[in-house]
């Protein structure tokens, strides 16, 4: 398969599994707050509030376990990562949040049927 072929395959599994998790956290009573929020420092896929708990959420999105599980994906150097972008997003926005949190969602997108969503609390 061709490189660039690859290459859209992976974003479009990456979009179709941060959209999943932003309408599984929200319909569990999260407000979304942002999506794809980038600095020099790095990215983080959604930005949700938590009753006074700014969400700094890292989504992983497999079709199987051949690459490894999601949650393998997610190391503390990545964790410390989101944390500064998530920082860094307060100190753009008008926000004061009283804690932040960095969550993880896995997303398994099976070849058929719903997707199986795993929403994983405080990972950092």
């Amino acid at each position: 398969m061709e490189e660039r072929q690859k290459d859209r395959r992976k974003q479009g599994l990456g979009a179709y599994g941060e959209s999943v998790a932003a309408r599984h956290l929200t319909t569990g009573g999260m407000v979304l707050l942002d999506r794809n929020f980038s600095t020099a420092t790095g990215e983080v896929d959604l930005l949700l509030r938590d009753g006074d708990v700014l969400v700094a959420c890292e989504v992983k999105t497999r079709t199987g376990d051949t690459g490894g599980l999601p949650h393998e994906a997610v190391d503390n150097a990545k964790v410390a990562r989101l944390r500064r972008v998530a920082e860094e997003w307060v100190a753009s926005h008008v926000a004061e949040p009283r804690d932040l949190r960095v969550d993880l969602v896995a997303v398994i997108r099976p070849p058929k049927g719903r997707a199986l969503v795993e929403h994983v609390r405080g990972i950092g």
